[in-house]
């Protein structure tokens, strides 16, 4: 004997929509966490990995890699561009990034040259020169920072004094305001104790962590299973009662 009432259709629908839409989002959460982990895990390994001679990944790098090059070439110190409100704005201060022309190679790629604090004012800090002539430098050659919502069109080319200053780094408009192609990605600057800037490689998930999705997935399981029980507990057969006999 059945222990459930026959549902109507449209309960039975919105429950089934309702599950398996909160299953959905909990696998998407842990997806989101094991993703964050991968990208923690290449960081960690790139960052005790042996140099690599950029000619050989300038090009084309490996999409899930972040490998360390060595390059020699010249900075453009008067072409810099200056990232403002990326992952350390709590602190004020910009992202500094140089043109640099590798020696022997045709297209040009830019330097990150690390993080350079605010000095409490709304004004860019003041930039260190660059060294002239040749340099030997090496880095983690990796993706530039992701681009947001473009308002305004490109903020680059209505600039006309150095350095110029963006919100977001996009790789192509920056060539086109430099006349002169660039690879695809960037070389960020290995860390030195000696350097004024912050370089810090790993990517800032300190506002959602890996385990931060891993507890929104527990709640939207939670809510799959919720959903469930509400259903039965609504068309359960309830016992009738016993009527008295005279």
């Amino acid at each position: 004997m059945s222990l459930l009432r026959r549902p109507a259709w449209w309960a039975v629908l919105l429950t089934l929509a309702g599950t398996l839409l909160f299953l959905r989002l909990g696998v998407w959460q842990l997806d989101r966490a094991n993703e964050k982990e991968q990208i923690l895990r290449r960081y960690a390994a790139a960052e005790t990995a042996p140099l690599r001679d950029f000619a050989a990944v300038a090009t084309a790098p490996a999409d899930d890699g972040f490998p360390r090059v060595r390059l020699r070439g010249t900075y453009l110190a008067d072409r810099l561009y200056l990232l403002d409100n990326p992952r350390h704005d709590q602190r004020g201060g910009v992202e500094v990034y140089a043109p640099f022309r590798p020696e022997g190679m045709t297209q040009w790629v830019l330097v990150d040259l690390g993080f350079l604090p605010g000095n409490g004012t709304d004004k860019a800090p003041q930039i260190p020169a660059l060294p002239e002539g040749p340099q030997d430098v090496h880095g983690l050659y990796q993706p530039a920072p992701g681009v947001g919502f473009e308002m305004g069109g490109d903020a680059l080319s209505r600039q006309t004094a150095w350095p110029k200053t963006t919100i977001y780094l996009d790789i192509p408009q920056v060539a086109r305001d430099l006349g002169q192609p660039l690879y695809p990605r960037v070389v960020s600057l290995d860390a030195d104790p000696a350097a004024i800037y912050v370089r810090e490689h790993q990517p800032d998930f300190s506002s959602m962590p890996p385990a931060r999705h891993r507890a929104y997935a527990f709640q939207w399981f939670t809510f799959a299973v919720a959903a469930v029980v509400i259903f039965l507990i609504l068309h359960r057969k309830r016992k009738k009662p016993k009527s008295d006999s005279p």
